[in-house]
């Protein structure tokens, strides 16, 4: 797993439902202070970086204002952005699930790759019949399964 950093998984009112790191040479509490402030900045990078892309996107006549929340699947879809550091990789569902993964910068595309994750929350989380959809979750199956599928993922 030495190239995947970190995961989380947002409901569509971005609430963290999910979060694990593998490799994080950089304390939250050295950057974003709490967990919790941690996960909302994340939320609020992609939530930007996604309606920037829609407002600047070139093939769409009507542009939306910046921060203006997006139906899913409206205008031009983010998908990753790279630093001298690391990797985002950005998936969102029809159902509004959002999954971000933070590898080596030189990572491949992942898209297919969180596609698999998101089955992955489909199959062990959303059919457990003792899952409140939309609500923070522990379940071993998913975790098991999600650090057996990270660790084939070549990046």
């Amino acid at each position: 797993m030495g190239g995947c950093y970190n995961i989380y998984i947002y409901n569509r009112q971005g609430v963290c439902l999910f979060y694990h790191e593998w490799s994080r040479p950089k304390p939250v509490k050295q950057g974003a202070g709490t967990p919790a402030d941690d996960q909302t900045m994340m939320f609020g990078l992609f939530f930007s970086l996604k309606t920037f892309a829609a407002a600047i996107d070139p093939r769409t006549d009507t542009k939306t204002q910046l921060g203006t929340p997006l139906r899913i699947g409206e205008s031009c879809t983010f998908r990753s952005f790279r630093t001298n550091n690391y990797k985002l990789h950005f998936l969102e569902s029809p159902s509004g699930i959002k999954i971000v993964l933070n590898t080596d910068p030189n990572a491949r595309d992942l898209r297919d790759n969180l596609s698999y994750i998101y089955g992955l929350y489909v199959e062990y989380v959303m059919k457990n019949p003792l899952y409140t959809p939309g609500e923070p979750f522990k379940c071993e199956l998913f975790t098991r399964n999600l650090f057996q599928y990270v660790k084939t993922i070549g990046l």
